[in-house]
């Protein structure tokens, strides 16, 4: 008896000890997040705002001066968007509204091409165009920033007009194989040359059907519709059939027309990324045999991450035919971050996971905040953790939307 009541005991002290233990977690990676949303993220980009011209500014250098004159990157708008919009659906508040309709107004007024359709690539500080041509990418996170703003405003011009973009991606951007990527201001093909990189010339990537999911989800989330449910349907079969590599454990990243791979590349950052995205958006469907086979997708990327990408706290860039690109990319060790909870959560007897995460954090916080007044993160560092002075603080690519989405991940998952 005494025997059996030690024993008892035992195994309570235990599930007592992992109880506390996964609270001080939570209580600790929420603390840091919201730090971080307060102290830095939120209110920089609420200082970005052009009153005069609409929008928000498109460059701060390293030195934090800020070109109120450089391009405005549409991207970079829907990004900062999306983020207003999820941070007030996460936080509430009326200035993170605020903020939304300010960046929703600039889409709706002065992105959106009224004749053509669509997207422009990037404006001038004015709001006059700047590069009018379409890119399936950049369409893609207009209705990822559009849904997310009729969530947050219940705003229903924007999910229209998100509805009117999704359309059009499905009308002007497809063909048997996948999604064609880039146009001109009509939506004739061009090369595709803003979402190529290591010297070759894809017609479809990793990249931009990663997004489309994202985007489609997020719609998805803020309005059932069958028809955007068949695309998702269509952008997950195209993933388990031709991104995602079994024998690698790794998604493959560019293509050429008919979805072959034509360069042996690993995108370290966005395999982590697609391992937490794919298992948030699949389940919206609630297609129980797709779930499982996606969320088994996941945890191989996440596992091959874990184990050739994570050093030192965080994670390395890339590996090209055999050689690492070992700088750290501020996004990517977001989303490794997000990516390594997410795995944990799924499996919660693999500590290592959340080790990793925490490791990150406190990665983030010594080496890619900036500490500087009025400043945010750093977009890279070396080896040794070495702010690399030659990369922006803000650009067309460089938003709130990685670190800022890491923070409400954080506080939506461990509150």
């Amino acid at each position: 008896m005494s025997v059996i009541v030690f024993f008892s005991m035992y195994h309570f002290i235990i599930l007592i000890t992992a109880i506390f233990s996964k609270i001080n977690y939570n209580i600790r990676m929420v603390s840091q997040a919201k730090e971080m949303l307060s102290g830095s993220i939120i209110p920089f980009w609420h200082e970005l705002r052009d009153s005069e011209h609409g929008g928000f500014y498109g460059l701060v250098s390293f030195d934090l001066s800020v070109d109120k004159k450089a391009v405005k990157g549409c991207i970079l708008n829907s990004r900062i968007l999306w983020f207003f919009s999820s941070a007030h659906l996460t936080l509430g508040g009326d200035s993170l509204l605020d903020d939304a309709r300010h960046a929703y107004q600039f889409l709706r007024d002065h992105c959106v091409d009224r004749e053509n359709g669509g997207v422009y690539w990037s404006l001038n500080h004015d709001g006059s165009t700047a590069d009018s041509s379409k890119h399936t990418y950049n369409q893609a996170f207009a209705v990822y920033a559009l849904a997310a703003y009729y969530e947050a405003s219940g705003d229903n011009e924007a999910i229209e007009l998100a509805m009117e973009i999704f359309r059009l991606i499905e009308s002007k951007c497809t063909d048997n194989a996948g999604y064609l990527e880039a146009f001109d201001k009509t939506f004739k093909p061009v090369p595709n040359e803003k979402l190529s990189e290591n010297g070759v010339m894809a017609s479809k990537t990793m990249n931009t059907l990663l997004h489309l999911f994202e985007a489609y989800s997020g719609l998805y989330q803020a309005k059932k519709n069958t028809v955007v449910e068949k695309s998702l349907r269509r952008i997950l079969n195209i993933f388990a059939g031709k991104v995602y590599n079994p024998q690698k454990n790794r998604l493959e990243v560019f293509f050429d027309e008919d979805m072959n791979s034509i360069i042996d590349l690993h995108s370290y950052g966005h395999d982590i990324e697609a391992s937490w995205l794919l298992d948030w958006g699949t389940p919206m469907l609630c297609d129980d045999a797709l779930t499982g086979k996606i969320s088994a997708i996941g945890s191989d990327l996440a596992k091959k991450i874990l184990e050739t990408a994570y050093h030192d706290h965080s994670i390395w860039y890339e590996c090209e035919k055999g050689e690492n690109a070992v700088y750290r990319e501020w996004w990517a060790q977001a989303e490794a971050l997000i990516g390594f909870l997410n795995e944990y959560q799924k499996h919660p007897e693999k500590k290592e996971y959340l080790d990793a995460a925490n490791s990150i954090m406190s990665y983030i916080q010594k080496y890619l905040v900036d500490t500087r007044h009025g400043s945010e993160w750093f977009a890279r560092v070396d080896e040794s953790g070495r702010p690399d002075k030659s990369k922006a603080i803000v650009d067309p690519w460089k938003c709130p939307y990685h670190n800022g989405r890491m923070c409400l991940e954080i506080i939506k998952r461990c509150s």
